[in-house]
């Protein structure tokens, strides 16, 4: 495709994800949809280039104000994440010039606000809570794309395994430092067409992802609930611990997000699993299991900031009062599962949040009104799961996962024993 014609392509697409109306992704993908013409590198470019814009939009933004010509064609140069050159092909002399200027601009320079790329709001909790030099730290990491991690699902494949079959497919694979059954890859390698991954071996999932069922740490033969399962990423982790025994719920409100579960579970090979459609969390299928579960996560909905890296839309998009909103349906959805819980058994509460609003705040009137729950130091937890450096990764006895600190999208969870 012409240089201009892509850019302008770009600029189009731009302008429907900068009106934050929908998930970016599901922008970027309609978007596609449309455009089928355009190759592989030509999707990348462009898929790219809107994330860097959404990472640092308030600095695209301030800088294009300079300019002229459309708004969102001057974003797609500042923002471009393709070949340059390519890119400089489709510009006049006068744009060519404006971008060298900009370019040579000291970011230093600019105003907090436009170095961070953080809304205010977000702002003032995250910098109380970690102090001005970490708070910088991670609005730093919050602006870097996140890495590709892999579960390997152990009832197929060994980790070395897994990771002798990427290489032979020219995929470099190296293991997480933390969870024992992670990969961790660079780039973004097809990976829906190589043989360890369409035949199950390997998992898309983030390795805080995969801590958080290695600290519920199911066991053969037990009846465990995934609460909130989406599209199953942590059930198939569940189960592949449970060594495809027992039985594994995995409910959700969403019948859309347990369809994608299924093209998933038929790859991991696993039969314990029983995906089922809830209406809310009082359903009569959850007051049937009450009493009855050996384990159950409740991964909570949540605002989502911990994956800032994959989903920067999310900052621009959220607000204070959706997080309210979202502190009533934990709260609810916490104390109904744990009913589920029989004596003895683990209830684990977990969100990919960086806020202590639905982290700590939700956990520490959990227990105060739960007293039959007892806190489980998660080091130790995670410690007899195999995880690495499990200290590092606690703070107060709960998992705390910071993208600056452990390479992991943000997450928090935090284990309790029912009283027997």
């Amino acid at each position: 495709m012409h240089p201009n014609a892509l850019l302008e392509l770009c600029a189009e697409l731009i302008a429907a994800v900068n009106k934050l109306d929908a998930p970016a992704d599901a922008t970027v993908s309609a978007f596609f949809r449309q455009h089928k013409n355009l190759g592989q590198r030509e999707r990348a470019s462009l898929a790219e280039t809107v994330y860097a814009l959404l990472r640092e939009r308030l600095k695209f933004q301030n800088l294009a104000q300079s300019g002229h010509g459309p708004v969102p064609r001057r974003l797609a140069i500042l923002a471009w994440r393709g070949n340059a050159g390519f890119m400089r092909g489709a510009l006049s002399p006068a744009e060519l010039q404006w971008l060298d200027q900009v370019q040579a601009i000291d970011t230093r320079s600019l105003a907090p606000k436009l170095r961070h790329n953080l809304p205010d709001w977000l702002v003032e909790p995250l910098q109380t809570r970690l102090g001005d030099e970490e708070f910088w730290k991670l609005a730093a990491s919050l602006n870097e794309a996140a890495p590709l991690d892999l579960r390997v699902n152990t009832l197929k494949l060994k980790r070395e395994e897994a990771q002798a079959q990427l290489k032979a497919a020219g995929v470099e694979a190296l293991p997480t430092p933390y969870s024992p059954l992670g990969l961790r890859v660079d780039g973004k390698p097809a990976l829906h067409k190589m043989e360890a991954f369409t035949s199950g071996g390997v998992e898309v999932q983030d390795e805080g992802s995969q801590l958080l069922a290695l600290l519920l740490a199911p066991k053969r033969g037990e009846m465990v609930v995934d609460f909130c399962a989406g599209a199953g990423g942590k059930t198939l982790a569940l189960g592949a611990l449970m060594r495809n025994t027992g039985r594994l719920y995995a409910f959700d409100v969403s019948g859309h997000r347990l369809d994608a579960l299924k093209p998933r579970l038929a790859r991991s090979g696993l039969s314990n699993v029983y995906p089922a459609q809830i209406a809310h969390e009082r359903d009569d299928r959850i007051k049937r299991l009450a009493g009855k579960i050996d384990r159950v996560l409740v991964d909570a909905p949540c605002s989502g900031l911990g994956t800032l890296r994959r989903n920067p839309d999310l900052k621009w998009r959220q607000t204070p009062q959706a997080v309210t909103e979202l502190q009533a349906k934990q709260r609810a959805i916490l104390a109904s599962a744990a009913r589920l819980v029989k004596p003895g058994g683990r209830l684990v509460y977990a969100t990919c949040s960086l806020l202590d609003a639905e982290n700590e705040v939700i956990a520490a009137e959990f227990a105060a009104a739960h007293p039959d729950f007892k806190p489980l130091d998660a080091a130790e937890a995670l410690a007899k799961a195999q995880v690495e450096q499990a200290d590092g990764l606690v703070e107060n006895g709960a998992l705390r996962l910071w993208p600056h600190r452990h390479a992991t999208d943000g997450f928090f969870a935090v284990a309790w024993e029912r009283a027997a």
